[in-house]
């Protein structure tokens, strides 16, 4: 396996609200040009580490580092700016707003000049396939399209590091495919990408390496190919469908 530079670094991350621990000792990389994917059952953690990376709110111990800089703690604007941006599990399309003016929000981050604003919207809009519905207001979209409209938004602030939290939940087989194209895409312009997702069989094609939680604490890191094989990510979250899945007896 080859050792790739890392953009993120989380070392150590624990988060508590009060006696609950939602992190406990939670540490990996992101290598730069690389897809790492966060799994786990529901109440793993995995969107608390999220809002952690992202400056929702501070971990009570451990470091974040980005590009070996300290970012833990910043607020999530500033860390934004750096080039560490998140989509949110629960949708937040602007409803009064076109899809243009949605992915332009994002650009302001960079921008005072609202041509230029459009400019980068556009060039977004025919990367995320949308430029057919720039004119469609926000709270018209299907899902699909929402969800669309939240990576776009987010390309659109520049980031070397995209944070995708359940892109593909509640889509069809098609869409599915259509997302997870967009990642390798996105993957081979150049960005690194931290990607919580429950649907396996779009995730381990497209994963250069999976992080597993469970309760709080990593149980397992690995290529795809060893994460469907241990014993004790199957027994937590996978199960004997995908211990069938995997060739074992």
């Amino acid at each position: 396996m080859v050792r790739l530079k890392p953009i993120l670094e989380i070392r150590n991350i624990t988060k508590k609200f009060g006696s609950l621990v939602a992190n406990e000792d939670v540490s990996f990389t992101v290598g730069e040009k690389e897809i790492v994917s966060l799994i786990g059952p529901n109440g793993a953690g995995k969107t608390t580490l999220f809002n952690s990376i992202a400056g929702f709110y501070p971990p009570t111990s451990g470091t974040v580092l980005f590009h070996g800089k300290d970012i833990t703690g910043l607020p999530s604007y500033k860390i934004c700016k750096l080039g560490v941006t998140r989509t949110f599990q629960i949708v937040q399309t602007l409803k009064e707003m076109t899809v243009e003016e949605n992915i332009m929000t994002g650009a302001f981050l960079h921008t005072n000049s609202a041509k230029k604003a459009r400019e980068a919207a556009g060039e977004i809009l025919e990367l995320t396939g949308l430029t057919a519905k720039k004119d469609v207001l926000g709270g018209s979209l299907t899902i699909v399209d929402k969800k669309r409209v939240e990576i776009a938004r987010a390309l659109a602030t520049k980031p070397e590091l995209l944070m995708l939290d359940e892109c593909m939940a509640g889509l069809n087989q098609t869409e599915i495919k259509d997302v997870m194209q967009l990642c390798l895409t996105l993957r081979e312009k150049g960005l690194s990408l931290l990607v919580v997702e429950h649907i396996m069989e779009a995730i381990m094609p497209i994963s250069d390496k999976i992080v597993v939680l469970n309760a709080g604490k990593k149980i397992a890191e690995g290529l795809p190919k060893d994460i469907v094989n241990n014993e004790e990510v199957i027994k937590a979250y996978l199960g004997d469908r995908y211990h069938a899945k995997s060739g074992k007896s």
